[in-house]
């Protein structure tokens, strides 16, 4: 990327991306960015409360993000294989059971994560599954109900014209 990192780098609150530029203004960080983006597009929830629910659920994302980067991150490849075993075996389950205990709480077997609309919590789900399935395949099959709203969120008809035009993006 020409200008990194130089003139673009020092524009960052924090030195890197991503970033995002409303009006002049510089928002960093990912989840910030999202939540941004959700509340600007009505995605974030109808009230406090189910704002505080998608957050919620966003959050566990970042949790399964961040077990997986210990697996990322480690060089010793004992160490890693055990560690991949365990992500795979007991913690990733664990985590998916959470989340769809939340939606069979939220009498979602036909519908969405909070309320009865499509969020950014939604939306996070469809992209931890794409990661997942390169990384773990076939984490979401003992969760119906996780995997009938991943295929719910990519048949939402903008959702799928989206995924029917976006770039191919190499994994």
């Amino acid at each position: 990327m020409n200008g990194w990192p130089g003139e673009y780098k020092d524009h960052c609150p924090f030195g890197q991306l991503p970033v995002l530029e409303v009006d002049g203004k510089v928002l960093a960080q990912s989840i910030a960015i999202a939540r941004y983006l959700a509340k600007e597009f009505n995605l974030a929830g109808k009230n406090n409360w189910e704002q505080a629910l998608t957050d919620m659920i966003v959050d566990e994302f970042t949790d399964i993000m961040a077990e997986m980067k210990s697996l990322w991150f480690e060089d010793d490849p004992e160490k890693k294989e055990a560690l991949t075993q365990k992500f795979n075996t007991e913690t990733l389950p664990r985590l998916l059971g959470y989340l769809e205990a939340i939606l069979k709480q939220n009498g979602s077997d036909e519908g969405f994560f909070v309320g009865g609309s499509l969020t950014w919590a939604d939306l996070g789900l469809v992209s931890i599954n794409d990661l997942l399935s390169v990384a773990c395949p076939g984490s979401f099959n003992n969760f119906p109900l996780l995997a009938g709203l991943i295929k719910r969120v990519r048949e939402t008809p903008r959702v799928a014209e989206w995924i029917a035009k976006r770039p191919n993006t190499p994994r």
